[in-house]
């Protein structure tokens, strides 16, 4: 995914001696999964019988739904605008399938939020069955991962409307939220994912590659912020290095769909 963030600070994760870097770029097979360290971070709580060190959240308070201004175009989002101390993890496209994705996140007990790309995901679109079964929600993410900005308006549509029906068909329920590639929209865009009976379409305000947490304002992760990351070979690393940011700016991890309206 192309990047246009100002990365003005970084987390690195690091693998502890003696463990693996994480599993390979295919949906079979994995090494172990490693347990990993934030430099400078506070001692997490895990347990034992896990083999990732996941970090230990208070409750995520009852949500407070936004409210969104109506029209006929969606709202577009990189934020949610809140005081409560939440932050809001999100993992797109789907194209590299881990043997690590679905145990972690069913250790971790955290929502998230899955914006999924459909030819990512047609070769084993069971994969993702246990994650949705452990608290995570499957939303929308196009057809092909085309650039939606500048296309017409049918085109944008049908990547739109197409990849959520066929995602509502795989897994019981039709998205309501949509996330463009790259995050790239424009006044189509935001008709189509309307007319799609999207919600809200999303940005992001922190980013998450090879471990490392790129922030596109200040120094840590703030109430309300919306974090990407994607299924790729890095995925335990990049996982646990969004828990532990979050961890560290003394957030909880909350469901992005408790936060907009129906």
């Amino acid at each position: 995914m192309r990047r246009r963030l100002i990365v003005l600070a970084a987390v690195a994760v690091t693998v502890l001696p003696g463990c693996s870097s994480g599993g390979p770029a295919h949906a079979t097979g994995g090494a172990p999964a490693p347990a990993v360290s934030v430099s400078g971070a506070p001692a997490v709580a895990h347990s034992p019988a896990s083999p990732y060190r996941i970090p230990t959240f208070p409750a995520a308070p009852v949500p407070v739904p936004i409210k969104l201004a109506p029209g006929a175009s969606a709202p577009f989002l990189s934020r949610i605008p809140t005081t409560q101390r939440v932050a809001f993890l999100t993992i797109d496209d789907g194209f590299v399938k881990t043997a690590d994705g679905p145990k972690l996140i069913a250790a971790a007990h955290i929502p998230v939020t899955l914006f999924l790309t459909l030819n990512a995901i047609k070769d084993n679109p069971g994969y993702f069955a246990p994650m949705q079964h452990n608290g995570a929600v499957i939303e929308a993410h196009t057809i092909t991962h085309s650039e939606l900005r500048g296309k017409p308006y049918a085109f944008q549509r049908n990547e739109i409307c197409g990849s959520a029906d066929k995602l509502g068909r795989w897994y019981q329920r039709r998205p309501v939220l949509f996330r463009p590639p790259f995050g790239d929209k424009d006044a189509n865009t935001l008709r189509a994912a309307h007319d799609c009976g999207m919600r809200a379409v999303f940005m992001w305000k922190e980013t998450v590659d090879k471990g490392i947490v790129r922030y596109q304002e200040g120094h840590s992760i703030k109430p309300g912020d919306i974090i990407l990351m994607h299924f790729r070979p890095a995925f335990v690393k990049d996982f646990l290095a969004a828990l532990q940011a979050i961890h560290r700016a003394g957030l909880t991890p909350a469901l992005l769909e408790d936060y907009i309206p129906a």
